[in-house]
């Protein structure tokens, strides 16, 4: 199939324009959780915060686009089960489950099928639906992540958003910023080809 005729087909990802095989699929969603475990390690800790600033949620976002919702959620997947297991890379080279930010991780997992269903239906094509993606792709990772650091780390809901959501606002907005750019860009690169 040609890329041009994998443009027009609905429901078409980026990874879609790779030919289909079972080891593209592997390498993509192990690669995916590399990246993920990569961009973790760029942390910035942020004062008065257990929840460090990282580009792993950018990443999960992204990955979850460029995949699609199965092989994004198999990708987060394996970096969290990955994770748990004693891999270190969670922020900051953390592993195992017993953080207190462990629940912007299964966020993750969730958000990134969520982006990934909706780059099938087109929304990684334009800047505008790009940003309501991220946006939404964000909500989904604190409405899991919040709560859990509230559980976690004994905070009343309001300390926990405090703590957990409100310092990331500025740059889950810059990140979004960066998605609504450069994704619609790698469509309009690959339909020129």
């Amino acid at each position: 199939m040609s890329t041009a005729t994998t443009l027009a087909r609905p429901g078409t990802v980026l990874a879609d324009l790779l030919p289909t095989s079972r080891v593209r699929d592997a390498a993509l969603v192990i690669g995916g959780a590399v990246l993920t475990g990569l961009a973790a390690q760029l942390s910035v800790p942020v004062p008065g915060s257990p929840v460090p600033v990282t580009g792993q949620t950018f990443a999960a976002l992204l990955v979850g686009t460029a995949l699609g919702a199965r092989c994004g959620f198999l990708s987060l997947a394996l970096y969290a089960l990955a994770g748990v297991a004693g891999v270190p890379w969670f922020a900051g080279g953390a592993s195992g489950a017993g953080a207190v930010s462990f629940g912007y991780v299964i966020g993750m997992l969730l958000a990134s099928a969520a982006v990934g269903a909706l780059a099938r239906r087109g929304a990684d094509r334009s800047p505008l639906r790009m940003a309501g993606t991220m946006v939404l792709g964000e909500a989904v990772i604190y409405a899991v992540g919040v709560p859990y650091l509230a559980l976690a780390a004994h905070l009343s809901f309001s300390q926990a958003v405090a703590a957990g959501l409100t310092p990331f606002l500025i740059g889950d907005a810059l990140k979004a910023a960066l998605a609504m750019g450069a994704l619609p860009t790698a469509w309009k690169f690959v339909s020129k080809r």
